[in-house]
């Protein structure tokens, strides 16, 4: 008889046991990161907005719950934080966009991106926080948290005025955790290029309606690779990142983004 495990390796990237919460999981990144987490062994919470949306998703694919949170109000996340009794890994997935300078973006516009974008993600893991630190009592490796920032938090973009200023917050206060709690959090951010959303897409109806494909083109130009990226993409590099592989990964910023930022 042979060792079956020596030639069928342990599978890398589990998140057997995990407790995971994935803020803006019905769609786009965040629900192919609920898919690739509860492939990998995890139990995920689905934490959106659009609570009909998210309990489809939680029905369709087994070992996840649906749970309603405006990441914008505080009682809508204590509410949800009520509800969990542990969590190890948190992604901070919700987001929305903008396009325009700053003379086009009035200060409703930006008020809005930083209200979401950047407090949102304040206030998520603000209220996570105490159970994402005793994660480590439950397991040998420690709680994680998982950014969505973007390119547009490391590079300047045209017209992105608002949005660029929102990820590069994320970006910054992604670094700033890992080095508040080196020993008890891991603290890492992805940043995607334009990968192909419903976020994408209600871009392209609101701001090109009457010149989509010409817009969809350039957007795949601008990446070298002459694509964009899937949302499998970016959701197979969270995994890594909330997996005990990347044990030693802390304050890192991975771009998924066909090389745009290479140039």
């Amino acid at each position: 008889m042979t060792d079956s495990s020596a030639t069928h390796p342990t599978e890398a990237f589990r998140l057997d046991g995990r407790h995971a919460l994935v803020t803006g999981g019905a769609s786009g990144i965040g629900e192919a990161t609920v898919k690739e987490f509860v492939r990998a062994g995890a139990f995920v919470w689905i934490a959106d907005i659009n609570l009909p949306a998210a309990e489809s998703l939680a029905a369709s694919i087994g070992s996840a719950k649906a749970i309603s949170l405006d990441v914008t109000s505080p009682d809508s996340i204590a509410v949800a934080a009520a509800h969990l009794d542990q969590l190890d890994i948190l992604v901070n997935n919700a987001g929305i966009g903008h396009v325009g300078s700053i003379e086009a973006t009035e200060p409703g516009d930006f008020d809005r991106l930083l209200n979401v974008n950047v407090r949102g993600v304040y206030l998520v893991t603000r209220a996570f926080l105490p159970r994402l630190l005793a994660a480590g009592s439950r397991h040998e490796s420690v709680g994680a948290i998982v950014n969505v920032a973007s390119v547009s938090g490391l590079v300047g973009i045209k017209q992105r005025f608002a949005y660029c200023t929102t990820k590069g917050a994320v970006v910054a206060m992604t670094r700033q955790l890992a080095v508040e709690y080196p020993k008890t959090l891991r603290v890492n951010a992805v940043c995607p290029g334009t990968v192909q959303t419903p976020f994408v897409e209600g871009y392209l109806e609101k701001f090109h309606k009457h010149n989509k494909e010409e817009m969809r083109a350039e957007l795949r130009a601008r990446q070298p690779v002459g694509r964009l990226g899937r949302p499998e993409e970016v959701a197979s590099a969270i995994r890594y990142l909330a997996s005990d592989e990347a044990a030693f990964v802390s304050g890192s910023l991975l771009t998924i983004d066909g090389g745009w930022t290479a140039a």
